[in-house]
């Protein structure tokens, strides 16, 4: 694969604007039946091997994002708690030395909460982490025997206890409208929740994605999503609560206190660049979109090949490149900036959005001068809402 025929698309204001990076953990001790994510079981892994290879392929990135400030980096995976403290020391500390470092740089992991993985964290954040990200998924047991999950709640609650105490900031996925899910039962589980404290949560709806287990059972009639309108209700109410408790939605699935956003992944939502390493990570820089090699043993056979990770790498047109700025930012409570996305794209303001579809839409999406926002009836009809209203 060439690379050499891709132009950057730079500009004072992008190579100002603070980079992200996200580092992808691909294994896992065992795969979720929701999960469609770019996990792998693997009985053996050469950390040592996997070490360098991360470290390879974050200097090619490094190499092509010169002159760039470092505001987040993220490890996603996968379970990136099972990563050892010492590779994440060295590729936070390998980050530090290719680019510059925001003062107020956020470093997140995300994490399981087994006991053995919560051993971890006192290590983990000394080397360099700040932020956690934890997939408790459920606060009952039944749930999370549903999901699929190793831990149940009384181990989750102690791991959450440990990384409250290690980590400046802490923020929890929890998973709803499960089948047979009550409205009741939803919001017992959501008021305790937002009872532990903590600055941020991630709160998802079950869908069932192609190629889970999840999604065999469904084909099988040995498994019933919960009723869409039921499911509506839960998103309603989940966000009064939220609302209510000091962590309102600031984009579709999640909810932090003030300034506790999720720097990193407002990063993706405002079309910042972001730099992606490790398998199947995808990036978005000087108007390329980059993505590796999806399978482990590809990826890192790549970066012994090729020095990179990179299975493709192609310039985006314009008018993509606004599309995708709005299909993301129209995601969250502040909506997007079209005169922004304009100047940062070169289509023109008129041409990104349907003005007739906004003008039909005044309960779900408004328009107030270069400013679009979905409101938050609109927030439950997202995706046919994007349909109507983006033009490009």
């Amino acid at each position: 694969m060439s690379t050499a025929a891709i132009t950057p698309v730079l500009n004072r204001a992008s190579i100002d604007a603070p980079l992200a990076l996200y580092v992808h953990w691909p294994f896992c001790v065992s795969k979720c039946p929701y999960c469609d994510f770019n996990s792998h079981v693997r009985v053996e892994v050469d950390q040592v091997a996997w070490r360098d290879a991360l470290l390879a392929d974050l200097a090619h990135e490094a190499a092509a994002l010169p002159e760039r400030m470092l505001g987040s980096i993220f490890f996603g995976g996968g379970t990136p708690s099972l990563m050892p403290p010492e590779t994440v020391a060295a590729v936070i500390d390998a980050a530090a030395g290719h680019w510059r470092v925001d003062a107020d740089v956020e470093i997140t992991l995300e994490a399981n909460p087994s006991s053995v993985e919560a051993a971890r964290f006192a290590n983990i954040a000394a080397a360099g982490v700040n932020r956690v990200s934890l997939g408790l998924q459920a606060l009952d047991d039944e749930a999370l025997r549903f999901l699929g999950r190793a831990h149940d709640v009384a181990e989750g609650l102690a791991a959450l206890d440990t990384a409250q105490d290690a980590f400046a900031r802490v923020s929890f996925d929890l998973i709803y409208a499960l089948p047979g899910q009550s409205l009741s039962a939803w919001e017992r589980e959501l008021a305790r929740a937002l009872g532990f404290g903590t600055e941020h949560l991630s709160l998802y709806q079950l869908t069932i994605e192609p190629g889970t287990r999840f999604a065999t059972l469904v084909q099988q009639g040995a498994l019933t999503p919960a009723d869409r309108d039921h499911a509506a209700t839960l998103f309603e109410a989940t966000r009064a609560m939220t609302a209510a408790a000091g962590l309102p939605a600031y984009e579709i699935s999640s909810h932090a206190k003030l300034d506790a956003e999720s720097r990193h992944n407002l990063t993706y939502w405002r079309y910042g660049d972001y730099a992606g390493v490790g398998p199947g990570a995808h990036g978005r820089r000087g108007g390329a979109a980059t993505v590796r090699h999806r399978k482990p043993e590809n990826w890192i056979g790549a970066v012994a090949r090729n020095g990179h990770g990179l299975q493709s790498e192609a310039a985006l047109t314009p008018a993509a490149r606004a599309a995708e700025a709005l299909l993301m930012g129209l995601r969250l409570r502040e909506g997007v900036d079209l005169a922004r996305i304009a100047a940062e794209t070169g289509v023109a303001v008129g041409s990104l959005i349907e003005d007739r579809a906004v003008a039909r839409l005044p309960d779900l999406v408004i328009r107030d001068g270069d400013r679009l926002r979905v409101t938050e009836r609109g927030a439950l009809l997202l995706d046919a809402i994007l349909a109507e209203v983006v033009a490009v």
